[in-house]
């Protein structure tokens, strides 16, 4: 596999950050997690826009501009031979001293791997899958904005290893006020009455690109959408329940800490959106990122 590594493309063996790096040390950096489909870079506006809101956020300086990530994550899918696949967008502090100050560190590193993801078993796209509510709480917004895609997770590893040690892909994360949050790596939505929600960004979510992709497509069906706090009960209350992410794609849950979710399978709102999903990823419509 090759690697763009800072402006040259290297075997995978040889692509090397520093032990001194601050990403290395202390998760200092952000990151993009983006679908390539029939070789072309999925939403990829809104991800650099992302990408770049996380880094200033951080006062990291990316040392290339927009044009020229396209272009090396579009030499990397090349190199790769890729027609579909995931493509990881990094951009850590850079080497430099030990010790907490990040102004230490005078030059960024910046890598793209292209590759392939199975996230989910492919079986759960057909059927759904079981979750938990993990007991790992998000960490609140006046803490990190969650908004910052960066490569410390360790709240949201914490909430996986739950999930592990009970024999499910995914757990669900609450907040301090007990609201759900999102999964580990996705975004959640419901469906009630008839009525798709999802939660709202202060209750501590990422704004994900899937997310805003999923809520586009239901309002061009005419499909009313609410962001609003939801609890672990009004989930287990709802009539389905599906989560969204970039490797995620949209996949129902079918059950929650072993209680089936309305009918214990994948839904027809679900069902809608996957259809109309899998539509609109052969299609060039761009859907801005909002911040």
């Amino acid at each position: 596999m090759k690697i763009w590594l800072d402006g040259t493309l290297v075997d995978e063996e040889n692509a090397k950050l520093s032990v001194t790096d601050h990403a290395t040390l202390y998760g200092d950096g952000v990151f993009e997690g983006i679908r390539i489909y029939d070789r072309k870079i999925f939403q990829c506006q809104a991800h650099l826009d992302r990408l770049f809101a996380s880094a200033e956020f951080l006062r990291l300086k990316i040392p290339y501009t927009r044009a020229e990530l396209t272009q090396a994550m579009n030499d990397c899918i090349k190199a790769n031979g890729l027609t579909d696949g995931y493509i990881r967008l990094v951009v850590t502090r850079g080497a430099g001293k030990l010790g907490l100050n990040p102004f230490n560190c005078p030059k960024p590193a910046v890598f793209v791997v292209a590759d392939q993801i199975e996230l989910f078993s492919p079986e759960f796209y057909q059927t759904g899958m079981p979750v938990i509510i993990a007991k790992t709480v998000r960490i609140s917004p006046n803490m990190l904005n969650p908004k910052v895609k960066s490569l410390n997770y360790l709240n949201n590893t914490l909430a996986k290893i739950e999930s592990l040690d009970a024999g499910v892909s995914e757990a669900l994360m609450t907040n301090v006020d007990g609201n759900i949050t999102e999964g580990t790596g996705d975004n959640i939505f419901i469906v009630k009455n008839g009525v798709i929600f999802t939660p709202p960004a202060d209750a501590g979510i990422l704004l994900g690109v899937t997310r805003g992709v999923t809520m586009h497509l239901a309002r061009k069906l005419n499909l009313e959408v609410r962001e609003e706090n939801f609890t672990p009960q009004e989930l287990l209350a709802a009539d389905e329940c599906f989560l969204t992410g970039t490797a995620a794609e949209i996949i129902a849950v079918t059950k929650v800490n072993d209680q089936p979710l309305g009918t214990g399978q994948v839904g027809p709102f679900t069902k809608q959106l996957q259809d109309a999903f899998h539509k609109f990823i052969r299609t060039d419509e761009q859907v801005p990122y909002t911040v």
